[in-house]
């Protein structure tokens, strides 16, 4: 992949940028087969998944930064000046045809941008999705709440502008902190969720739902864990860090229970509504609000699946996971540091096959998944 911003060192973002992406996946296939050699012998390796090396991202997290009337949307350069990337060759083509006519509608609308080191302005940033479909949920981050006023008023323009845009929302970050959003978020549309139609099931995606931001590939992802499933036929299944469901709902099949646990109220509620869209219900499929590492049921279930953040499992929850009767266990990881402590500290589970997904073309992040079975 070719990358003028890159080239120009305007951004350099995509550390692997100019390695041929074939070198790059296996670079990271090895890096994962070294990380995971101390987890035990036997393991099989399948051939990494890929998707394209360039235009992969669903998703768009762009800094406001520049002057009212003339925004830039993109990073902020060392001094905190904004850096206009509109042109990335990493956005899905249906994501990148978004950013200028939002970009008309926020010159239009005069909303002065943050500024980072004068600690002024108002629009932090434009946080946009693109689901298989071709709809979008748009997201702005702004300071305070008269800049909600400003953008309700003004939501004839954005989906006059842009007619895909399914969920427009304002997040409010009133503090000075290098975080993406805050705590409070207004939906502004009729619409709460984008749908996610996939292949294997179909998600709905909240204003701070998590999803991997590769769609072609996370495809890949669940329809592995699916096989698994299906291969070892489980009658009960437990999803901790379900999120909107994801892995939950496409390992849902007849004769078999899933549960799913997630600390977000908003997630489970998507999840439950997805379920639903699904055709699935109650006792088919179940989520709860819960602490993964906490909530967890007295009856151990014959499979399970973490898909827990860069953090890893933690110590209460390798433990509860080493002591109990589960038969098998299917771990997503997108982080090989955390995977291999985790693994090293459930001896009680010998990995039998896994498989490196690259999520994230040009960069060194990767996402791994591991089959694991009770010694």
């Amino acid at each position: 992949m070719q990358c003028d911003y890159f080239d120009a060192g305007r951004c350099r973002s995509c550390t692997l940028m100019g390695s041929p992406y074939r070198d790059q996946v296996a670079d990271k296939a090895t890096r994962a087969a070294a990380a995971l050699a101390g987890a035990g012998p036997g393991l099989r390796w399948l051939d990494p998944v890929t998707g394209p090396e360039a235009h992969f991202r669903n998703k768009a997290k762009l800094v406001v930064a520049g002057r009212a009337g003339a925004p830039t949307f993109g990073i902020l350069d060392p001094g905190g000046r904004g850096v206009d990337l509109r042109r990335c060759g990493l956005y899905e083509p249906g994501l990148a045809v978004t950013f200028d006519p939002l970009h008309r509608v926020v010159s239009a609308l005069g909303i002065e941008p943050y500024d980072v080191p004068a600690r002024r302005g108002e629009l932090k940033h434009l946080i946009v999705t693109h689901s298989p479909d071709g709809e979008h949920l748009v997201r702005f981050v702004v300071r305070s709440p008269e800049a909600v006023a400003l953008l309700r008023a003004a939501l004839p323009e954005v989906t006059a502008a842009l007619p895909s845009a399914r969920v427009v929302t304002v997040n409010v970050l009133p503090e000075h902190k290098a975080v993406l959003e805050g705590d409070t978020e207004v939906v502004l549309t009729d619409d709460t969720h984008l749908t996610m139609r996939l292949p294997g099931a179909t998600l709905l995606l909240g204003p701070r739902s998590f999803f991997q931001t590769n769609t072609r590939v996370a495809t890949a992802l669940y329809a592995q864990a699916a096989a698994w499933a299906d291969h070892l036929s489980p009658t009960t299944v437990l999803d901790l860090y379900c999120g909107v469901g994801g892995f939950a709902l496409h390992l849902a099949a007849p004769g078999r229970r899933v549960v799913g646990v997630e600390t977000s109220a908003e997630a489970v509620g998507a999840a439950t509504a997805g379920a639903q869209l699904n055709g699935l219900g109650s006792p088919e499929v179940e989520f709860t609000t819960g602490d993964a590492t906490q909530d967890l049921p007295g009856a151990a279930p014959e499979l399970v699946v973490v898909n827990p953040p860069r953090r890893g499992l933690g110590a209460d929850l390798t433990a509860w996971l080493d002591a109990g009767d589960s038969r098998h266990l299917v771990y997503s990881s997108c982080h090989l540091g955390s995977l291999a402590r985790d693994l090293g500290a459930m001896p009680s589970w010998r990995p039998v096959e896994a498989r490196v997904f690259d999520m994230f073309p040009q960069t060194t992040h990767l996402e791994t998944a591991v089959l694991l079975e009770r010694r």
